[in-house]
């Protein structure tokens, strides 16, 4: 089943600005284009495209036709799994797309498709204990987003979340007991926080924007979020139960996707102040700003290492879309990954800052791979058919 038109819509504008790691899979016109440079894949002539969008400095690429993709992976936090999305079954021959949460071991062997209905699955989120995932789906009879949670192994289905609108997970709390989940059952998107078992929904922004990229401090004791209009947001922090809002930013233009250093002090974000996207450090103690990356083209996708001592990043820097890593402190930006051909995207750390996996395209088709952080040790961990034979067997 194909993604809804309003859950097209509505989840393409939260990857534009940064909240979900997202493959708009089914936007109907090139003219559905983000800005700030993230990969996404749109529905053409009865395939999927992935583009380079533009960023109002250059026209939006398409690189090739590509039928399944595998997109977004996730560490679990004891470090032996690897979740991500795909779309890797086709109802053929019509070629509706069928997004489903898949599990593999961090070799990448032991393969398992957690979820199998026909409607949209995305966007799998662990709980600290490495035991269950929170996920978006559409699996229920209103065809709804909502939000859903599954033991590891795909069992014990819960739905957590009813509404006319649409809700999908940001993450867990440290001790498992919360889920923080973004929502517009009110209109706008705005941040929610849920018991695990879908009790106490507590709405914790609701300022008339929109606020997206909710991410926790590792202490508990902060959240960092965007918020505002396309073109204008803004880093936020709030406490813990929603009170004591602050803009941190106060730029005229996009600031996006927050992500803590494991001091529960500092904030890496992508902002396009400078009038192109590069990536910022925020002291949200001294308020103090810094920058990371100077470059001709866009820096974004950022994230710590878990020791909070070095970033990865996605930059477009050499004409494509690559992976680097940079210290903190200063010093050499490095690229990572030499694919001329290559267009990479949703870097993650392992647990144990010796890894990232990331979603690329490279040989023709979107796979998952992880390459060690000195930037040896490239591996594949998953190999989709480009020509969708093998997939359509599946079914």
């Amino acid at each position: 089943m194909p993604l809804r038109p309003q859950a097209i819509a509505l989840l393409s504008a939260l990857a534009v600005l940064g909240g979900l790691a997202l493959f708009a899979a089914g936007c109907s016109s090139a003219g559905d284009e983000p800005r700030g440079g993230l990969v996404f894949i749109f529905r053409s002539t009865g395939g999927y495209d992935i583009r380079a969008p533009g960023t109002g400095r250059e026209p939006a690429q398409t690189m090739t036709d590509v039928l399944p993709w595998d997109a977004a992976p996730v560490w679990s936090p004891d470090g032996t799994r690897i979740a991500f999305y795909a779309d890797r079954v086709f109802n053929l021959p019509n070629r509706d797309d069928n997004v489903d949460i898949y599990v593999m071991d961090a070799d990448g062997s032991n393969l398992r498709r957690l979820t199998s209905d026909p409607a949209p699955d995305a966007f799998p989120v662990w709980s600290p204990d490495s035991t269950s995932i929170a996920f978006y789906s559409e699996a229920n009879d209103e065809g709804d987003g909502e939000v859903y949670v599954m033991d590891a192994d795909g069992s014990n289905v819960r739905r957590l979340t009813s509404t006319t609108g649409l809700d999908f997970p940001y993450e867990w709390s440290a001790d498992g007991s919360r889920i923080l989940f973004g929502s517009n059952r009110n209109g706008n998107f705005d941040v929610y926080e849920m018991d695990a078992d879908g009790r106490n929904k507590d709405r914790l922004t609701g300022g008339g924007k929109d606020d997206f990229a909710a991410t926790r401090s590792p202490d508990g004791s902060r959240i960092a979020y965007q918020s505002g209009d396309r073109g204008d947001m803004d880093i936020f922090l709030m406490d813990a139960n929603g009170d004591n809002k602050v803009n941190m930013t106060l730029s005229p233009l996009d600031d996006t996707r927050p992500v803590w250093a494991a001091d529960s002090r500092r904030l890496a974000f992508s902002s396009e102040r400078d009038g192109n996207a590069e990536i910022y450090i925020m002291d949200t103690v001294l308020s103090y700003l810094t920058r990371v990356t100077i470059a001709a083209r866009p820096d974004n996708q950022v994230t710590w290492s878990p020791g909070g001592v070095q970033l990865a990043f996605i930059s477009s820097r050499d004409f494509n879309r690559v992976l680097y890593l940079t210290n903190v402190d200063g010093g050499a930006q490095n690229r990572l990954t030499h694919d001329d051909d290559a267009w990479d995207s949703f870097p993650a750390w392992s647990p144990d800052g010796t890894q990232i996996a990331f979603s690329s395209h490279r040989d023709g088709r979107r796979d998952v791979y992880v390459i060690d952080t000195d930037g040896s040790g490239l591996v594949r961990l998953t190999n989709d058919s480009r020509d969708g034979g093998e997939v359509a067997a599946i079914r």
